[in-house]
Order: structure tokens, then sequence, then C-alpha cells
């Protein structure tokens, strides 16, 4: 890291004295925001030939009550969101073209957010971060060059709030229905000047929040604390931010759903019955990012992070395997005989699971601009240190060498992530423009120790990734543009396809041809994918034992689709927005152990993976400052495994919202009071959004094999109707 730093600050320097050379030299684009630059090098602009959505703080705030930010994008195309307790608050999941949440590249202010481990994004550790969110964009498919794990779904960055010229300050509270509660407070300073003709100014702003809910799930509440500070310099060209964010969450578990049976019987029952089965964690962020611009052709942006995370879930184990597992810290109270006719001793434990991290980041760009000519070049580098281990907090009878909290087992990992990139857009003439993005990518994973069932683990991989994207976009018109892209991305397995005997990385090859019209009050996005893979890991349907999805390597396999999204104003008062996503999604040539015998199976569906998913909102403005919304999402049957078995089945769903918003501009005291109301699956739909699904062999001497496959699924249930309202007070 401190040669990194070094050749970056010779690096910036040079740039500078370069740019000092020629400092009159003009250009013709429009000036952009000193702040949209923190993004700037992993987001793509509206004629880029790679699709994309981009949301505004506007557009988030007006159903920010409360729940997570993949609910809040829940009607964006091609997206599936869940929600373990079913409310859409705490552990919450958001898929894209099937892909899931491991493949979804996530970064905040270009500073990577994913697990380098798990690769998964925890929404759980950024409680009510819609309310610091400034504006955020998903890209679709590979997208282009991003910081951190590869994107092979989509990626996601968001950028925080942006410097406010004046001061302010905001009251939020919203209540509904399972106990949901949140509180926010938000304050700002506006921007303070100093120096000659007021050059210079810094600004000072922060948000604390308070979100507790119950669930829909029996006792699956979700209590998380959670703040944003953050500090701002302006100087002419100069824009320097320092900020810090974080999270405290407490949440009950609901990670293994509900059986067929059980979701008949009660579909809001929880089978956890020991009273602190709970996930503890605490994450906090910090940032500090230097952006300059030298002249209307040269600027730099420079970004440092650290973040450290800690926490533990707890867990009522009845009937463990003492010594094995326990390692001589606790005695047998009882014991039983296995198929192999052994005597097994167990006994009644109560354990935590620690995860004790540290993640360092420094990411470095230079933008070159000028008529028809864009070059950003950049490198992102990254270390993250992580120690595991296990520890008794209770059981049933110690052992006399044995001690509460001694650990059970002890494991550590380390992993280094190194990228650089280039990537330029050239406009060739007054109708076509061409795209080159450049990206090479090293990553280095090590693990030592013992994993949680007390296997050796010893891991010492390393990859290096070639990953190259162009495309083109020809303007036939003021209102028309096509584009069309290829794009090429690799991905390292993670932890948990490691301990599996994982080790070979996955590549994606992705083609992307679109249309895009606009016209008037009238936007129509639509785009053909063709997204073909090696080696990828596909979700076998079948969870660990603390709840997370297990993967497997499917061989050769591919997803394809047409995705048309749809913003039609057909009066000042009355407007719509609809997308749908038609796709299919195979595995070519997969195999499976059936009843003793391996099986191919031919093409068979991905997991997770609808063919249909649609959304749609019709947006009313009966007066001013008044807007109704009544959206709709349906999301086809799906299969939670890979063989087409008809008990891997997840229904499709219908689910319907209403959204009110109503600006009240009051004369004195109150800048404005916004009042919002939310009711969820208006139509009551009893559905579910997500499962999974396994099997298991046992003897059956009636089989040809002597062998007989069985199968077993479970079932997460989603709220019936439910209900937020809210209202903030700004001043």
């Amino acid at each position: 890291m401190k040669n990194c730093f070094l050749f970056l600050t010779l690096w910036v320097l040079s740039v500078n004295a370069a740019a000092q050379q020629n400092p009159t030299t003009q250009d013709s684009t429009k000036t952009e925001n000193l702040d949209e630059v923190l993004v700037k090098a992993v987001r793509v602009d509206a004629d880029s030939p790679i699709t994309h959505t981009n949301i505004s703080k506007e557009e988030l705030a007006k159903r920010n009550l409360g729940q997570d930010i993949p609910v809040l994008l829940n009607y964006l195309p091609s997206v599936v969101t869940t929600s373990d307790a079913g409310a859409g608050i705490g552990y919450t999941g958001i898929r894209v073209r099937g892909t899931d949440a491991t493949r979804v590249n996530v970064t905040i202010n270009g500073i990577p957010y994913n697990d380098p481990e798990s690769q998964g994004s925890f929404w759980v550790n950024l409680g009510d971060f819609a309310s610091s969110t400034e504006s955020l964009q998903l890209q679709r498919g590979v997208g282009t060059s991003t910081n951190g794990s590869g994107a092979f779904g989509a990626s996601l960055n968001l950028l925080t709030d942006a410097v406010s010229e004046e001061a302010y300050g905001e009251i939020s509270n919203s209540f509904g229905s399972f106990g949901t509660r949140k509180h926010t407070v938000k304050l700002s300073s506006g921007q303070l000047y100093s120096g000659a003709e007021r050059s210079r100014s810094i600004e000072i702003s922060g948000r604390f929040s308070k979100i507790d809910s119950d669930g829909y799930v029996d006792r699956a509440f979700t209590d998380l604390k959670s703040y944003f500070l953050q500090g701002v310099y302006k100087d002419g060209n100069t824009l320097i931010k320092a900020l810090t964010f974080g999270n405290k969450e407490y949440t009950y578990q609901a990670w293994f759903g509900l059986t067929a049976e059980q979701l008949e019987e009660d579909r809001r029952q929880n089978p956890y019955t020991y009273e602190n089965e709970t996930d503890n964690y605490w994450q906090d962020h910090y940032q500090l990012h230097w952006n300059q611009r030298f002249n209307n052709n040269w600027s730099t942006n420079l970004g440092l992070n650290y973040t450290k995370g800690k926490g533990y879930f707890e867990q009522f184990e009845d009937g463990t395997e003492a010594i094995g597992l326990y390692n001589g810290i606790v005695v047998a109270t009882d014991s039983y005989v296995n198929d192999e006719g052994e005597t097994i001793p167990i006994t009644d434990v109560i354990r935590r699971r620690w995860l004790d991290n540290d993640f360092y980041v420094l990411n470095a760009n230079v933008t070159y601009k000028n008529t028809g000519l864009e070059i950003i070049t950049g490198l992102s580098t990254s270390s993250y240190t992580g120690d595991h281990f296990g520890e008794v907090i209770w059981a049933r009878q110690f052992s006399e060498t044995g001690n509460i909290r001694d650990h059970y087992y002890n494991g550590d990992a380390t992993k280094n992530d190194f990228s650089v990139f280039s990537k330029a857009t050239i406009k060739l003439d007054e109708k076509l423009t061409g795209f080159i993005d450049l990206q090479g990518r090293f990553v280095s994973y090590k693990t030592n120790g013992l994993n949680s069932d007390r296997e050796v683990f010893n891991t010492d991989a390393d990859f290096s990734f070639f990953n190259p994207k162009v495309g083109l976009t020809y303007k036939s018109s003021d209102f028309n543009s096509f584009y069309t892209s290829y794009a090429r991305a690799n991905r390292e397995p993670n932890r948990d396809d490691f301990k599996a005997g994982v080790t070979e990385n996955e590549t994606l090859n992705d083609i992307e041809l679109g249309w895009r019209h606009q016209k008037n009050n009238m936007s129509i996005n639509t785009n053909l994918y063709y997204m073909f893979y090696q080696n990828q890991l596909v979700l076998t349907g079948e969870l660990d034992d603390v709840g997370s999805p297990i993967r497997a390597t499917s061989g050769k396999s591919y997803r394809l689709g047409l995705e048309v999204d749809a913003n039609i104003q057909f009066c000042k008062s009355f407007g719509t927005s609809t997308n749908v996503a038609l796709s299919t999604n195979k595995n070519i040539d997969f195999n499976s152990s059936i009843n003793g015998e391996v099986v191919d199976l031919g093409n068979t569906n991905i997991s997770f993976s609808p063919n249909v998913v649609v959304g749609n909102a019709f947006n009313f403005y009966p007066v001013e400052r008044l807007q109704l919304s009544f959206l709709s999402k349906y999301v086809g049957e799906q299969y939670m495994g890979n063989t087409d078995n008809e008990e891997s089945k997840l229904e499709g769903y219908f689910v319907s919202d209403f959204n009110v918003n109503y600006e009240i501009k009051p004369k004195s005291i109150f800048k404005s009071i916004v009042l919002s109301g939310l009711v969820n699956n208006v139509f009551n739909k009893e559905y579910v959004s997500n499962g999974y699904f396994g099997s298991f062999d046992y003897e059956d001497d009636t089989s040809s094999t002597g062998i007989t496959t069985g199968y077993y699924a479970g079932y997460y249930p989603q709220a019936t109707i439910n209900f937020l309202v809210g209202a903030t007070l700004k001043f």
C-alpha cells in the first residue's frame, strides 16, 4: 500500500505539471460537477453502449420508509428481490438477470463494498443508507470495468450525498406494520465560505438513523443503528471529501425458512426456539476522496478507504458431536449409534461464530477530455484480512481443561486484489461513437488454520485476468440511437467454493444489442443480450449450516434475453413506467447423480432464473406536489435447483404496491413537510419469493442400484398486505 501511495503521489504531481504547461486548452463538453467525479471511473454516460438504469435521490425518497435498498430497487428491469424476515428489512437480497447477489458488484463512491471472501453484499449492514445516497446506477450484464469482484450479472454503484450549498435540517419518522419504525435526523452546515472572493468553502453534514422491525416471520426482528458523517473542502477546482459511515445490526435468525408442511400450517412461524438465535455485527467505513480538475481537459481522483467489521452469530445446538467438533472443550452427556454402528458422543451447547476483518482500498484515476475524446485510466488495489473463530459460551458440562469462551476452531484469511484499467470513448464521426475498455485484474487468496467443521483449510491461490470490453453507439437521429457491445469478465471462487473444492475461475462473454428512443414525453430502451459462461458457479439450491447458498460448477451455460423499459408521460397528470424482461437461462449438457447413477439431463434451467419478470408503475399527479403511484411486479416460475425437478419449482407471483407522496410548503418554520405512505402487497397475496432445494440418497433394495434419491425443499414466505407511513420535516 505504501509503494502504491508513493506511486500515486508522483503520478498526480506529474499530471499536474503536464496540465500546467497548457492551462488554456479548451473543451467544448459540459463541465462536470466535482461530486460526480467520485464515480466517473465506474459509471457510464447515457449514450454509452452499456445497458444501465439511473436512479436519483428524489426517486429513492418516495418509497424510503425503512426498507432496504434492494427492495427500493424492486421495480427495475430484470430485478428480483427477497427478504428472509418477509418485510423487506434486515437480511434482504437482490438478483439481476437470474444471477445471485455474489455476482452483483457493489461500489460506494467507487470503493468496493462486496465482502472480499464471500463476495456477497450484506445490506443489513447499511441501515437507512438510501437516506445518504445522492444517486445510483445499475448496470446489467458485465458493464464497464469496476473495482472489486467482477460483475457477472450486474454492477450497482452508489454516490453518497453531494455538497449542499445551503444549511438544512431534516427529521424523518415512519411507522408501519410488524412494529416497523424508522427515525432519521439529517443536518448540514451548508457551504461556509472564506478567502478572497469566497473562493474556499467547507461543509459538514451528517445523518443518524434507527430502524426497528419485528418482521413478518415470528420473532425475525431487526434492530439497526446507523450513522453517516461527512466533511467537505472546496477550493476552486479542488474537492476533498472525508466521510465515515457505519451500522450496528442485531437480527433474529430466519435463515432456513419453512418446509412445505410448516408453510401450510402457519406461514409466519419461525422454527428457531432459542431466545438469542441472533446475528450481531458492527461495521464502520472511513473514506477520503481528493478530486482535482487542473483545466477543462485534465482531472484526477484519489480515493482511500478503511473498513472495520466485527461480529458473530449465536446458535443453540442440541445433540452436537461433543468430542469431534468441540475438541475436548465439553464433555458428552449423551450418545447415539450411527449407520456404521459407531457410538457417537453428543451434548447440547451454545456457540458463537466470529468474523473479525479489516479492509483497505486505494483507488486512483486520471481523466483526459477533449472534443470527441475521453480517456480514463486508473488503478485499484485492496488488502483484506479476516479472522474466523468459534467459541463455546455454554455447555451442559465443560471438560476439566475446557472453559467458557474457549475457541474450538481458529482460521485466518488474506486477500489482495490489484486492477488497472484504461477506457476510452471516441467520437468517430457525427453519428458514430466507439468505446473500448481494457482491464487487468490480479488476485491472491490465502487461508490457514481450521474451518468451522474443524477441518484443515489451507488455500493459496493466485489469479490473473484480462477483461476487455468494446462497443459502438450509432445515433441515427436526434431521437434514436443503437448500440452494441462485447464484454468479457472473469471471476475467482469465493471462500465457500474453495471449501467445497472448487479452484477454477469462471468466465463470462456478454454480447448486448440495444435501441434507445427518446422524444418529447416518451423514452424507450430495448436490448437483447447473450451471456455465455464457462465454469459458471450456479446455485445448487442447497444451503450450508449457516443458511448461505451453496454453489457448484455447471460447465457451459448461457442466458439469452430481451429487456424493454418505457417511460411515457401521457399528460401533465398521468404517466407510466413499464419494463419487461423475457429470457431463457440454460445449463448445457448438465449431469446429476440420481438414484446412484450419473445421468445426463441435457439442457436444464439455471436455478433461480425466472424466464419472465415484469414491472409496472402508474403515476398520477392530480394536484401540484401530490403523487399517487400504483406499482405491480410479476415474477414467473423458477426452479430452485438445476435438474428441472418439479419438486424444486417455485411458483410465479404477482404483487402490487400503492405509494403516495404529498409535499406541503409552509409559510414559516419549515421549508417543507413531506408526507409519505406505502401499502405493500395491496391484494394480500400469499407468495414465496425465495427458497432452497436439495437431495439425499438412501439405501433402497427395490432400486436397481440399491440407492434411491430423495428430495427436500424450503421456502421464505413474504409479507401479506402491510403498510408504512412517514413524515419528513425539512428546515
